[in-house]
C-alpha cells in the first residue's frame, strides 16, 4: 500500500486562514483554532464587528422615549386701544375713508378682561362712500371656539349714515385707554363687584354718545350688557366718570 496517500497534510496558512474565518473575520470552532492566526486586516475585521453589534444591542435595549407634546403658547392680552389699531390697519386696507363706530371686547376662558384687557378684541367700522359696514377681530386666544389668532375680517354689511347705532366717530377722540377706563369705574362700583364675586367677567364696549356728542366706554361687569350686575360709563377723551348706568 501506498504511504504517501495515508498521510495527513496541515493545510497550508493561506488556506486556513479562509476555512478558519466566520462573518466578519471570526475563526470557526473546531480542532485547528488554536493553531490559527488571523492577519491583521481580519483581526480589524473582527474588531469592526464587535463594536457594531455592541452597538446595536444597546441602541435595541433603549427605551422608546414619550413623543413631546407640543407648547401651548400663553394668550395674548391687550388693551383697547391696541386692539382697535390692529382691527383700523385692516379696515383702511377696505376702504380709505373707513371710520369706526364701535369696538367690544369678548369674554374667554383665558381672558376675563380684569384690568382692562381683553384675549378678543372686534372692531366695527363703516364707509359713506360704499355705504357699507364690515368688522375686524382681533384675537390673541387659545380658548375653545375662539378666532384664529391675528386679525380676521368679518361679512360686510350695508350701512346707513343715519342710523344712530352706528354713529362713526373720529379716531382721534380716543385718548383714553380700556385699563384706564377700568380704574375709573373701579371707584364707582366695580371694586365692590369684584370684592363679592372675583370671577365676574368685565366687558367692554366703546362708541359714540350722539347725544352728548362724547366717546364713551361702556365698562360692564358680567358676561353682558343686559345680564350685567354693574354697567360704568367713561368718558374715551378724558377718563372722566360720566354715570352708572346700571
Amino acid at each position: 500500500m501506498d504511504t504517501a496517500s495515508l498521510t495527513h497534510t496541515e493545510p497550508t496558512a493561506g488556506i486556513a486562514e479562509m476555512s478558519g474565518t466566520a462573518f466578519c473575520g471570526m475563526p470557526r470552532s473546531g480542532r485547528n483554532q488554536g493553531r490559527m492566526r488571523l492577519s491583521p486586516v481580519s483581526k480589524a475585521l473582527v474588531g469592526v464587528c464587535w463594536a457594531t453589534l455592541l452597538l446595536l444591542s444597546s441602541c435595541s435595549s433603549e427605551p422608546s422615549k414619550p413623543a413631546e407634546k407640543p407648547e401651548v403658547k400663553a394668550p395674548d392680552l391687550i388693551t383697547g386701544r391696541s386692539g382697535f389699531q390692529k382691527a383700523y390697519v385692516a379696515a383702511r386696507g377696505w376702504q380709505q375713508d373707513t371710520k369706526p363706530y364701535r369696538l367690544e371686547s369678548s369674554i374667554t376662558s383665558d381672558g376675563n378682561g380684569h384690568d382692562g384687557k381683553s384675549a378678543i378684541w372686534r372692531g366695527s367700522f363703516a364707509s359713506a362712500e360704499r355705504r357699507a359696514a364690515k368688522s375686524w377681530t382681533w384675537s390673541g386666544s387659545n380658548a375653545e371656539g375662539a378666532p384664529e389668532r391675528g386679525v380676521n375680517p368679518g361679512i360686510e354689511d350695508s350701512y346707513s349714515p343715519t342710523n344712530a347705532s352706528t354713529q362713526v366717530f373720529d379716531p382721534a377722540f380716543l385718548k383714553i385707554d380700556s385699563d384706564q377706563a377700568f380704574a375709573t369705574s373701579q371707584k364707582h362700583g366695580g371694586d365692590k363687584t369684584l370684592e363679592k364675586e372675583p370671577n365676574t367677567p368685565v366687558l367692554y364696549m366703546l362708541d359714540w354718545n350722539h347725544n352728548t356728542n362724547e366717546l364713551v366706554w361702556h365698562v360692564i361687569y358680567g358676561s353682558s350688557r343686559d345680564n350685567a350686575k354693574l354697567t360704568v360709563a367713561v368718558n374715551a377723551s378724558s377718563g372722566d366718570f360720566i354715570r352708572v348706568e346700571k
